[in-house]
């Protein structure tokens, strides 16, 4: 698949996460067979008027590219503007959120709110297409809810406003992250436009990311909950897809894994509030395994890495017939 002149490598790539998502787990998916990144959403007004956090969320590694930086906004001069100065941290493409059902998000207008305003949507392609000289992608639901879905309509608006891509979410905005997805949505979708499409939706292993490609003849899938404590799903679904065995990596290793990805969470951020949000990483890590429960209480108290490492020395016990 090619995104405007980028080359894609590979089978799936990781969906951009709001606080989940962040440049360590981006870097560890990239490693273990992650197509390209997706850079956690940012406010074009926070943008605009030079919020610090937003340079934090905007910056774009060299261990995440292919990269895009995600926009979301309602004003299209507002975007755009905010296209231009995403530039700096040389992204290798912009993405338009347009499906963010987050109450603080579509509540201002923004993500899934644009798939109740066609007209203004389409402004917001063209003006950020017009800002920038790298390809733009664009992120959609199906629609706001089951009466309108509207997405086939808008993928053919972004194509003809510039659009190099499209990524659909298989859910409407009403639906959040309620059980189904809505496969003949997306390949309506599909076969509304002539650029790639990239669906999303509770792909959970190799098995379901093939059944996404076939019944829906999308251009690629992206992975979202399903790599949080698991970035090995995207080896899975590469093995999958080329017809090659998987073999699970065992409990030592996922906790290796767990551990350097705390590292650079550590080193990104300052140590408190690494640790803070390393306590949700750790529990994802902690998942399927016996004494569930206990294991995420003891991740949600975690201060230091030797709390960590207690915590998968106490999974390691609980799990010895698993290594």
């Amino acid at each position: 698949m090619k995104i405007g002149n980028i080359e894609i490598k590979g089978y799936a790539a990781l969906a951009p996460m709001a606080g989940v998502a962040d440049r360590a787990m981006r870097e560890i998916c990239k490693e273990h067979g992650s197509a390209f990144s997706v850079g956690e959403l940012t406010s074009s007004k926070g943008i605009s008027v030079g919020d610090k956090k937003s340079h934090t969320l905007l910056f774009c590694g060299d261990k995440e590219r292919p990269m895009a930086s995600q926009l979301f906004g309602r004003e299209p001069e507002t975007m755009a503007e905010a296209a231009k100065k995403a530039l700096e941290f040389n992204p290798d493409f912009i993405d338009i959120n347009m499906g963010c059902p987050a109450p603080k998000v579509s509540g201002n207008g923004g993500g899934s709110a644009l798939l109740k305003d066609l007209p203004l949507a389409e402004k917001i392609v063209k003006a950020v297409v017009e800002a920038v000289d790298i390809p733009v992608t664009v992120k959609m639901r199906t629609g706001w809810d089951d009466d309108s879905l509207v997405s086939p309509e808008l993928a053919k608006i972004c194509e003809s406003e510039g659009a190099k891509a499209i990524t659909i979410h298989g859910r409407t905005k009403k639906q959040m992250y309620a059980e189904g997805i809505d496969f003949k949505t997306i390949e309506k979708t599909v076969k509304a436009v002539k650029i790639p499409v990239i669906a999303n939706g509770d792909i959970c292993d190799g098995k379901g990311a093939k059944y996404m490609y076939e019944a829906t003849g999308c251009d690629f899938v992206m992975v979202g909950r399903a790599a949080r404590g698991n970035p090995f799903v995207f080896e899975e679904i590469n093995a999958f897809m080329e017809n090659k065995a998987y073999t699970p990596p065992t409990l030592e290793k996922r906790f290796e894994v767990l551990m350097e990805q705390v590292r650079r969470m550590v080193e990104y951020k300052a140590d408190h509030r690494a640790f803070l949000e390393a306590r949700k990483h750790t529990a994802w890590y902690m998942q399927g395994l016996k004494g569930a429960a206990e294991l995420r209480r003891l991740a949600g108290a975690v201060s230091s890495y030797e709390d960590i490492e207690a915590v998968c020395q106490k999974a390691l016990e609980l799990n010895r017939d698993l290594w």
